[in-house]
């Protein structure tokens, strides 16, 4: 190296001392020469960096292109999360038609209590940017809209009269609830509050892996007022042909409350309703011996002015009013002889009967009700020439929302969401896939 080094610098030292010596040295060629150099230096330095620019954005527009693993993550605990972007609005289905009607459900055998029930069967519907906070009233006026198909929840319906299971989905078998219970030229948010009322019942059976009042197997409910009365499928096209108004009318209703379920303590609630009051609501501890914070008796005035069961007045002989009651004196059973008194001893803070005694029985309130097929247990009589004239006042066991009275609010001008939270005390309007993520959320603890 070191040779072919001074080789080198002796050739380079002869070169220059010959330009010295011919004079042929130019300071203006030089100057140019070094120019000309700076100027190859500036544009290799621009193609460099042009280069190492569009480089970094290859990388970048790749990695986001692919997926960047911390942007995945985040996307999927979006998505686990029920956060997934709203579907397109689906168009609502009109018609026009003429009236139809539904009953009051009357439940005798509310579904179990415990807040910690199984895991629930339901699978999750499609998410909502909304799902992570509770629903307020004007959310629950304008509808949920979080899923616009049917829910991939499949509701098991034993259908009594076919003695046979019916599979629908969630919503399908809403609106069969709504069209049965109510009837369908209530208004607006009358029908929209029983939407919510029964889905809620619905999942909370499901939620606890209730299936008491079911006669066979792989059903979840019944179509009667065991637990909610039904219109299947086949009837339900049949009021679509037959009344379209009435149809488009529960239609409606349920799709403006899609995936809305009432919750307490972080579960759905027990959510019982009637066809009328006396005036008030009762406690579900009065009636079911089940003391629950969110059944508690309320004010519910509406009913008596609007309800065609505001009142009604029976009238039997005294001896058939023992014998239903089963009380078997001689007086009672001849009709000779001092008759067996009747007394009502108190009430509730519903104002229906807490206890009675007749003929020295003494008798709760449901209790008399049921032995002569009252309307209601809210009731007074009078006893007069061998006779008993019994007034009830409402219509059903009065524990939850009464259907009159959601029918009075909503003329009022109340929503949906104002109703259910009238008649629920404390309860909260939540999604159906914001409940479920919080229960695995939970469950993961």
């Amino acid at each position: 190296m070191r040779t072919e080094n001074g080789r080198a610098n002796k050739g380079r030292l002869r070169e220059i001392r010959g330009m010295r010596r011919e004079g042929r040295r130019d300071s203006a060629n030089v100057k140019g020469g070094k120019n000309a150099g700076m100027r190859s230096i500036g544009i290799l330095l621009v193609i460099a960096f042009g280069a190492g620019t569009l480089l970094a954005s290859w990388s970048w527009a790749s990695r986001h292109a692919n997926g960047d693993p911390a942007a995945r993550a985040i996307e999927e605990r979006a998505e686990t999360n029920g956060l997934k972007p709203p579907k397109a609005a689906e168009k609502p289905e009109g018609g026009s038609g003429q009236k139809a009607g539904g009953t009051g459900v009357d439940h005798t055998n509310p579904a179990k209590t415990n807040q910690e029930g199984g895991e629930n069967s339901a699978k999750t519907q499609g998410g909502d940017v909304k799902a992570k906070r509770p629903l307020s009233a004007a959310d629950a006026a304008r509808g949920l809209r979080a899923d616009q198909k049917d829910s991939s929840l499949v509701v098991r319906v034993y259908l009594s009269g076919d003695k046979r299971i019916e599979r629908a989905g969630l919503e399908t078998y809403i609106k069969g609830v709504v069209a049965a219970e109510m009837p369908t030229d209530f208004e607006p948010a009358a029908l929209e509050a029983q939407a919510i009322a029964a889905r809620t019942y619905l999942i909370r059976r499901l939620w606890n892996e209730d299936r008491t009042g079911v006669p066979v197997r792989g059903a979840d409910v019944t179509d009667t007022v065991t637990h909610q009365v039904y219109r299947s499928r086949e009837e339900m096209d049949k009021l679509r042909r037959e009344n379209p108004k009435a149809w488009a009318a529960v239609d409606e209703a349920v799709r403006r409350t899609r995936g809305i379920v009432m919750v307490y303590g972080g579960a759905p609630i027990e959510s019982l309703y009637f066809a009328s009051s006396n005036g008030y609501t009762e406690n579900a501890k009065d009636v079911f011996h089940a003391d629950l914070p969110y059944l508690v008796s309320v004010t519910s005035p509406w009913d008596r002015r609007d309800s065609p069961r505001a009142q009604e007045t029976i009238e039997m002989k005294l001896g058939e009013f023992y014998r239903k009651l089963g009380i078997k004196s001689l007086a009672a059973l001849t009709g000779i002889g001092k008759k067996p008194s009747a007394v009502i001893n108190g009430w509730t803070e519903g104002k229906r009967v807490r206890s009675a005694t007749v003929g020295g029985k003494t008798f709760q309130g449901i209790e008399v009700r049921r032995l002569l097929g009252l309307r209601s247990a809210a009731f007074d009589w009078k006893i007069d020439k061998g006779k008993i004239a019994i007034t009830t006042y409402g219509s059903g066991h009065g524990v939850g929302m009464s259907q009159w009275g959601a029918e009075g609010m909503a003329k009022a001008g109340a929503t949906a969401a104002d109703i259910v939270q009238h008649y629920y005390t404390g309860i909260q309007l939540k999604s159906i896939s914001e409940l479920q993520s919080a229960r695995t959320e939970t469950a993961k603890l």
